[in-house]
């Protein structure tokens, strides 16, 4: 397969698994069909775990096939050929490093998932995390790492020797803030790798703006490869699916020149902050509510349990008593229509085409709830107001962990927030509520209070009797 003439610049991509692929590519594909050939992206992992999809990608020249499903059904099928080059992983990322060091490299982006940013309260670096551990160890020797922070980390002293230029760090993950957060973990991986003028460097000559990304992106199913060669004729062995809705939202900041992206529908804004809360709080958070209580009552996709009418109700309730209230105050609206966005979440969700998992949705729960559900439950408890709706989220979660304890799940449980120890102590605990309620990992400075306590008692028993009437 030829591959295409090179582009004047390059973004680097980190993580190239689906969402990326039928997102941020899809985005820059509309560019190239309207004639903006001067991006394109190099695509790269930092974990051997995509084998196979990378093999295939590097074997159709990066290109691929974008199946889109609207709530309807109406499905549209795309070549996607953004991704020009696809690097083989190994070990050392050798190759990654020199390519982001590249002059042409403007923008190096990254799909890593909330626990993969290794943030503890006050967003400081965890560094008693084993992985991250490594890596700082490894940055003192001047080896590249595994982790974002250890990857990027090598890069940029490379981009700095070979002087690259500035280059823009641009997250495309669900983490609040993540742009500056990112960033300023960045600078204490740096720092506490003893590299202060590196630290220096990396403060003039690269930016972190705020992003919000969104496309529901279920694994590609086994049956897509044969829809994809029945409608377009094409034997894609690395084909991708999601839903028809597509958002990107970016705080327009960047280092050294960007794509013309706002003439393809990305928002370009001088803050992220009202739509990431809104995404954040009322689509991931249900997302999770959906997971969880789907997989307490037997169901394995996500249309299912929104289609069950307490299931919808949790997530309606949710959005609509704790979350709306929060977002949407007196002196303070917000710029985003917050019931009707939350009525088009749930029809998104209960696009039966999409086929989406409880497994795929319901992972990483320790950290999603101090990331989605806990900021509302500080905010509600700090005025005073009730958080019976919110309540019933992480209520969900405890009977979902009991479950992975006792080794009932239909399914294996990924969380790379947990810590298993203290997983299985929560539940086995005398008081599994209180225990959850105490931990300050997912509660925060609210840990423990009785306003809490009582609130997840309560929606523990709601929960208890859902799952009663969910029995076949």
């Amino acid at each position: 397969m030829t591959s295409p003439a090179p582009s004047d610049f390059v973004v680097l991509h980190l993580g190239l698994g689906s969402f990326h692929r039928a997102h941020q590519a899809a985005y820059l594909q509309q560019l190239i069909d309207g004639g903006d050939t001067r991006w394109s992206i190099l695509g790269a992992n930092l974990r051997p775990d995509m084998a196979e999809v990378e093999s295939a990608l590097r074997a159709q020249g990066g290109r691929y096939t974008l199946e889109t499903v609207s709530p309807a059904g109406a499905c549209r099928y795309q070549r996607i050929e953004a991704i020009r080059e696809v690097l083989p992983y190994e070990p050392s990322l050798a190759a990654v490093v020199a390519r982001g060091a590249d002059r042409r490299t403007r923008i190096i982006s990254f799909t890593v998932t909330e626990a993969g940013y290794y943030l503890a309260p006050h967003d400081r670096l965890d560094v008693g995390a084993a992985e991250l551990a490594g890596d700082l160890d490894r940055a003192r020797r001047g080896v590249a790492g595994a982790t974002i922070y250890g990857a990027v980390t090598a890069i940029l002293r490379a981009r700095r020797a070979a002087a690259g230029g500035p280059v823009t760090l641009l997250n495309c993950d669900n983490l609040r803030h993540n742009g500056q957060r990112f960033g300023r973990g960045l600078l204490e991986f740096i720092e506490q790798a003893g590299d202060r003028d590196m630290a220096d460097w990396v403060r003039q000559n690269t930016r972190c703006p705020n992003a919000m990304v969104d496309r529901i992106t279920p694994r590609p199913p086994p049956e897509l490869r044969q829809r994809v060669r029945d409608a377009t004729g094409w034997d894609d062995a690395a084909p991708v699916t999601g839903e028809s809705f597509i958002q990107w939202v970016i705080e327009d900041d960047f280092a050294n020149g960007r794509p013309e992206w706002e003439k393809v529908g990305v928002q370009l804004v001088d803050s992220v902050a009202p739509y990431e809360e809104a995404k954040i709080r009322i689509l991931n958070a249900s997302h999770s509510c959906i997971a969880w209580a789907g997989t307490l009552a037997g169901l394995q996709y996500i249309h299912e349990g929104t289609q069950r009418t307490a299931i919808r109700r949790m997530a309606f309730d949710y959005v609509t008593d704790d979350v709306i209230p929060c977002l949407d105050r007196p002196g303070q609206p917000s710029p985003v229509d917050l019931p009707a966005y939350r009525d088009v979440v749930l029809e998104r969700f209960g696009n039966p085409a999409i086929r989406d998992t409880n497994q795929r949705v319901a992972m990483d729960g320790f950290s999603k709830i101090p990331g989605f559900i806990a900021p509302t439950v500080r905010e509600r408890l700090a005025r005073g107001e009730s958080i019976d709706s919110v309540a019933l989220l992480p209520a969900l979660f405890l009977a979902f962990l009991q479950r992975w304890h006792l080794g009932t799940l239909p399914y294996a449980y990924q969380d790379q927030g947990m810590d298993e120890p203290a997983a299985h102590a929560i539940c086995a605990a005398a008081d599994p509520v209180a225990a959850l309620g105490a931990d300050r990992g997912l509660w925060g400075d609210v840990a423990g209070a009785a306003r809490l306590l009582d609130a997840l008692r309560g929606a523990s028993a709601r929960v208890r009797q859902f799952i009663e009437g969910a029995q076949p």
